[in-house]
């Protein structure tokens, strides 16, 4: 499993927890079920990153884009990436077929009374991301990403899944908090799994894993304030220019300094989430040498002024006029 820690002037960086925290990565348990005999459920996804946990038993995953249902046993993770339907199906007995939608957040009344014997059980889930968050993390993985229980990454999963699974169960005082927290662990792991197979399309994620450009991409989250220059960059990756711009791009999917700029606009989109800086202040302290150039960026990146993001991710509930009236 390759190392997301660097050192930038003294201070270790973990980048893999620096992005996350940009992209306000949240995890959910969005719902679970223990069954008996032949069933079925059907479910939209309405996230841009959905997780189904086989805890116990077997069941065949099906969602648009998979040419065929996929088999998930005990252990088994699914991690499913811009999908818009799932189905699951399980069961051997030559009894009649149940059918039935889980309900969201009623995941200890489905699953609290489970005989973990016999029934099959499963556990759902999803990612909550901000706008940002939702475009790069979708890009980043695969439509289907399968962790099996057989799998490296497979123990650190069943130690967060069985704790989960516990809370769930039990129905103890303070769960609710411990199924979010726990839920948070158990997509980390996830992604680290994901992180680990060789299908990874091109994009920041990849980019992390990447031994001969980690060095530049540490240049670039330390100081992204600095004009970094491309030769700047390939020295630091020990390649040169055009090796470097070939390879970087293959691999992150953007040039470098298009890399470079996207980063500044998720640094800047967690200061005016968080922050009370003045609009030309934040210019300088993420290199622009005017306000105007910034806002230029900005809005090209993110699809609208600075001021006008500020004020809508403070303010969601916030109408059209009063957006316009914060656009300055």
């Amino acid at each position: 499993m390759p190392i997301f820690f660097a050192i930038v002037r003294g201070v270790v960086v973990d980048q893999l927890s620096e992005v996350f925290d940009l992209l306000e990565v949240r995890g959910q348990v969005s719902g679970a079920f223990a069954v008996r005999g032949r069933w079925v459920t059907r479910s939209v996804i309405a996230s841009p990153l959905k997780l189904t946990v086989m805890v116990r038993g077997r069941c065949w995953l099906s969602a648009d884009g998979l040419d065929a249902p996929i088999e998930m046993e005990a252990g088994d993770v699914a991690v499913l990436t811009g999908r818009s339907w799932l189905r699951a199906e399980g069961g051997t007995d030559d009894g009649p077929r149940e059918e039935f939608a889980p309900e969201p957040g009623h995941y200890a009344l489905r699953v609290g009374g489970a005989d973990f014997a016999v029934d099959d059980v499963i556990l759902g889930g999803h990612v909550e991301l901000n706008q940002a968050g939702a475009a790069l993390l979708t890009q980043a993985l695969p439509p289907v990403a399968l962790i099996r229980s057989c799998d490296a990454a497979a123990p650190a999963l069943r130690a967060c899944v069985d704790r989960l699974v516990e809370e769930v169960t039990a129905e103890r005082m303070g769960a609710a908090f411990a199924v979010r927290q726990h839920a948070q662990l158990l997509i980390l792991e996830v992604l680290r799994a994901c992180l680990g197979q060789a299908e990874l399309p091109p994009g920041w994620l990849r980019a992390l894993t990447d031994d001969r450009l980690r060095p530049a991409l540490t240049l670039m989250h330390g100081e992204p304030s600095r004009p970094w220059r491309l030769e700047e960059l390939a020295r630091a990756a020990a390649m040169s220019r055009t090796s470097f711009a070939v390879r970087f791009r293959s691999v992150a999917g953007v040039p470098p300094l298009t890399y470079l700029n996207s980063w500044r606009m998720l640094l800047a989109q967690r200061a005016l989430r968080d922050r009370d800086v003045r609009i030309g202040a934040l210019a300088v302290q993420l290199g622009y040498t005017s306000e105007s150039a910034f806002s230029t960026a900005f809005k090209r990146e993110v699809g609208e002024a600075p001021m006008r993001y500020r004020y809508r991710v403070r303010h969601p509930g916030a109408g059209l006029d009063q957006l316009l009236g914060g656009s300055t």
